[in-house]
């Protein structure tokens, strides 16, 4: 299967290439001081964080670019920062155009997952209520004087709840399904040099072509980062904690007061080295995988 096949060049290509490493640490590094903004100063985070997703949405087109060309180089031999440059200038643009195709889909789908969520539930709930008044008006009028039975309130219908249910995972599957079978987009622009349609139509047809082994894949990257993704999330919030040092009278605030400087210290370190190795890992293994199923296909 070339999912497994492919591990051995990844892994041999980050040995012999560990600037990849220091190079994927990098892009941790720009998202540090989003995570030492302390949350007792939201105005200050919530600027932080604005100004960080655009730089990140007109840098990170040029580093996928940058770093693909170095993980392509890797797994074949040497590779060198010029690449990274060189390669991620040349496909700026496209891949841009690609980051924002994808953003928009992302806010759609998140658009219609939330309003339309709102709605069925609103819904659900103007008919519960329309019907408990309704009970109520029968109770009443059965009884002489007799007091209501029933009382109204807001409460969603179980099949209402079910409907908004199975809406959610259909839009949710439609989701996964378009970003299980564009996810190469950005290595057919730059490994074979194809425009941003010509990408997403290259991408699309060698998934449709090794469904079995693209899905393979996918399960091992998502496995994978789910382990170590978590590592460098316990890390970076611990660094964050010891680095704020909690919130006044919590149990971390107590408990790190001594020791906040050398906790904060080796939580970056381990994040850093951890985000490192997980992107290293990425663009050598995608890579690979796609120079498989490109010359099977």
């Amino acid at each position: 299967m070339a999912a497994l096949q492919s591990l051995r060049p990844a892994v041999g290509g980050i040995a012999r290439n560990p600037i990849l490493v220091v190079v994927a640490a990098l892009f941790a590094v720009a998202q540090l001081p989003s995570l030492f903004v302390p949350p007792s100063r939201p105005v200050l985070s919530f600027a932080v964080s604005i100004t960080m997703f655009g730089v990140f949405v007109l840098l990170l087109p040029f580093a996928q670019g940058g770093f693909l060309g170095m993980a392509d180089e890797a797994v074949a031999g040497r590779t060198r920062l010029g690449t990274f440059v060189s390669v991620g200038k040349e496909h700026y643009v496209s891949l841009l155009l690609g980051y924002l195709v994808l953003l928009a889909l992302n806010f759609a789908f998140g658009f219609l997952a939330f309003f339309g969520g709102m709605a069925v539930l609103l819904g659900g709930a103007y008919t519960s209520t329309g019907s408990a008044e309704a009970g109520n008006t029968v109770s009443t009028g059965a009884g002489a004087g007799g007091a209501a039975t029933g009382t109204g309130g807001f409460g969603a219908d179980p099949a209402v709840l079910a409907a908004a249910a199975l809406v959610g995972v259909g839009l949710l599957l439609v989701y996964f399904l378009v970003t299980f079978f564009v996810q190469f987009y950005a290595h057919a622009v730059v490994l074979d040099g194809t425009d941003l349609v010509a990408g997403f139509r290259r991408s699309a047809g060698l998934v449709r072509h090794n469904l079995l082994g693209v899905f393979g894949y996918t399960v091992l990257l998502l496995v994978g980062g789910t382990v170590f993704g978590g590592i460098a999330a316990v890390s970076s919030t611990v660094a964050a904690l010891a680095f704020g040092g909690g919130t006044p009278g919590s149990p971390v605030a107590e408990l790190l007061p001594t020791l906040s400087p050398v906790i904060a210290v080796v939580g970056v370190l381990v994040y850093l080295v951890v985000v490192g190795l997980i992107g290293a890992f990425y663009g050598t293994y995608s890579v690979a995988f796609y120079r498989s199923i490109s010359e099977s296909g």
